[in-house]
């Protein structure tokens, strides 16, 4: 019986699917896996995907649904990109206040969500571990710079230390935790689900980071109705193809670059550069406007990679094409 489900967790060759009819344990076809291009052509968490159900909850994954968002990161080979999960309608970008807080990594990870049409937001967690006074500061550096960005705060250890986020999740609504390593977002989970469903680890004394521990992304379901994704920390973010999202992050930026003087200006040193007369004039922020440089800068490299990179495939399918010609026209002559 063909039906329709829900990808809620992969893992090697197999993934969980999840319907009115339960939860089965369910594979790719064979004509799917032949077909594949990319990794890409294979189901990722939070896919809507139709389904065989066999039995003992076994089923086959005959289609993959279209995907209204994506969110993707750079993968181990330039050229390739990795999937983080689909359908998702808010980011939760999940930042502890007590370790490396850096307000240039927040734009990382704000520009995969944007690029892929998703909402970012801001989850500033252990806000135990400083002052309010500290706290204040920081919510007003991160407004300057984020103005439209809504900011969560929440502590795993203090009584109603996420009553913010439970209000802040709606009914059906699906979110996804990202975030380095250590920052606490299986541990939000955990307490969102009232129980300890995801495996924690305790956090170092000596360098106040938690070990990495979520090894597979999986989806879980509140009880308010709300739906979350966890995800693996990132020890690097990587910009692969998401000139877009960089571009609706830094629109400020975007939209000063037509009152400059030369359409290719690089808003680095060129006479007339309305960029940087904004920068000097204090308008832009000068640390946003670095790292706006070097975002751009990144994504253009993994465009230029791609571009070469389909070159040289069709150089060989070139080549495959006049080696079967000439296997062709060796047949005919024997």
């Amino acid at each position: 019986m063909e039906t329709k489900a829900r990808v809620t967790s992969e893992h090697k060759g197999a993934y969980k699917v999840k319907n009115n009819n339960g939860e089965f344990l369910a594979k790719v076809t064979g004509k799917r896996m032949f077909n594949a291009l990319s990794r890409e052509d294979y189901p990722c968490v939070g896919d809507l995907v139709t389904i065989d159900e066999l039995p003992e909850n076994q089923a086959i994954i005959k289609e993959i649904l279209p995907r209204k968002t994506i969110i993707r990161r750079k993968g181990n080979n330039k050229n390739d990109a990795q999937i983080i999960a689909s359908n998702i309608d808010v980011a939760f970008v999940v930042e502890s206040v007590g370790r490396d807080y850096n307000l240039n990594r927040f734009e990382r990870y704000f520009a995969l969500a944007l690029d892929g049409g998703i909402k970012p937001a801001l989850i500033l967690n252990k806000i135990d571990l400083i002052s309010e006074e500290d706290l204040n500061q920081k919510i007003i550096q991160i407004k300057n710079r984020f103005p439209n960005t809504d900011i969560i705060k929440t502590s795993t250890t203090k009584a109603g230390g996420i009553d913010e986020l439970t209000r802040y999740i709606k009914n059906d609504i699906v979110y996804c935790f990202l975030g380095s390593s250590g920052v606490g977002k299986s541990s939000i989970i955990n307490k969102l689900l009232g129980q300890e469903v995801i495996k924690t680890e305790n956090i170092s004394s000596y360098s106040n980071r938690g070990k990495h521990v979520t090894t597979v992304r999986q989806m879980y379901f509140l009880k308010n109705g709300g739906i979350v994704i966890d995800n693996p920390g990132m020890r690097e973010i990587g910009m692969a193809d998401v000139g877009e999202g960089v571009d609706a992050l830094f629109n400020e930026i975007i939209e000063l670059s037509k009152k400059c003087k030369f359409k290719d200006c690089t808003h680095t040193h060129e006479a007339g550069c309305a960029v940087l007369a904004a920068v000097e004039s204090g308008h832009i922020d000068k640390a946003k406007y670095s790292n706006y440089l070097s975002l751009k800068k990144e994504t253009e490299f993994y465009e230029m990679s791609e571009l070469e990179k389909r070159e040289k495939d069709r150089d060989f399918g070139k080549f495959i094409k006049k080696a079967k010609k000439s296997l062709k026209d060796y047949g005919h002559k024997e």
